[in-house]
């Protein structure tokens, strides 16, 4: 993938590293649209940062997803990038009958919702001559965080779509690339607070150096992930599970 001369879809980029990435890449030449749920805060978004286009999205609806790909492609018929990275983070304790709500709810926002997105998109990016869907996963998709069960598994399972698709994919125009964050700055989890988190702005210039030293990656992975990615395959995964059994990661 290019970094520069692009249109690109980030539903979910109200916020966070979804924001983040969006600024960057409009920063670096890119025509960028941002969703979100709240069509005051995109307008607030829009004003603040001219040039950055917006549309009311529900990645939880099927019918808020089909209507965003429509008007999407309407106004932006050359989007050749999505960025499938809408979630929510909740801690659950399973021992508690109320924790099946969450993880259902989570499930539909962390899965259902990125596999929805690139079935409304995919033809559409198929047929440019050159496209990119990106799937965000995140450090814990190799190594679960106890305390939000649910949310590490969609994770995971975003990794194996992912994995799946690009498979899948391989003769047509369509890259395939996971990023996957790892304990991140931003307000899930309260991870803003975190000293040990990476700063959203170390995370973001990272993640764009690599974007444009790697243009043919399968994924996208900051140095500070690379703790969880590998920790099965280096012997590791234990000791990496029992840490984090203990904070946040």
């Amino acid at each position: 993938m290019d970094i520069t001369g692009n249109t690109v879809f980030i539903p979910g980029a109200t916020s966070g590293i979804g924001l983040g990435l969006a600024l960057r890449l409009h920063a670096a030449g890119n025509t960028v649209i941002i969703g979100g749920r709240r069509a005051e805060l995109l307008e607030s978004i829009a004003a603040e940062h001219p040039g950055i286009h917006t549309v009311v999205i529900d990645t939880t609806d099927p019918s808020s997803i089909a209507s965003a790909a429509s008007s999407v492609l309407a106004s932006h018929p050359s989007l050749n990038v999505l960025v499938a990275m809408a979630g929510i983070m909740l801690p659950e304790n399973l021992r508690d009958p109320a924790f099946l709500e969450v993880a259902e709810r989570t499930v539909v926002t962390n899965l259902l919702g990125p596999i929805r997105l690139v079935a409304a998109f995919e033809p559409a990016l198929e047929r440019q001559p050159s496209a990119a869907i990106i799937t965000v996963t995140s450090g814990l998709a190799y190594v679960p965080l106890p305390a939000t069960p649910t949310y590490s598994a969609t994770k995971a399972a975003i990794h194996s779509f992912s994995d799946a698709m690009r498979v899948q994919l391989a003769d047509t125009s369509v890259q395939v690339i996971e990023l996957a964050p790892p304990a991140t700055q931003t307000t899930l989890m309260n991870l803003d607070q975190n000293p040990h988190a990476l700063p959203l702005d170390d995370f973001l210039d990272e993640v764009m150096q690599l974007l444009a030293s790697q243009p043919d990656a399968e994924q996208i992975l900051v140095e500070r992930v690379k703790n969880q990615r590998f920790a099965e395959a280096e012997g590791r995964y234990a000791s990496v599970l029992a840490a984090q059994s203990g904070r946040a990661n």
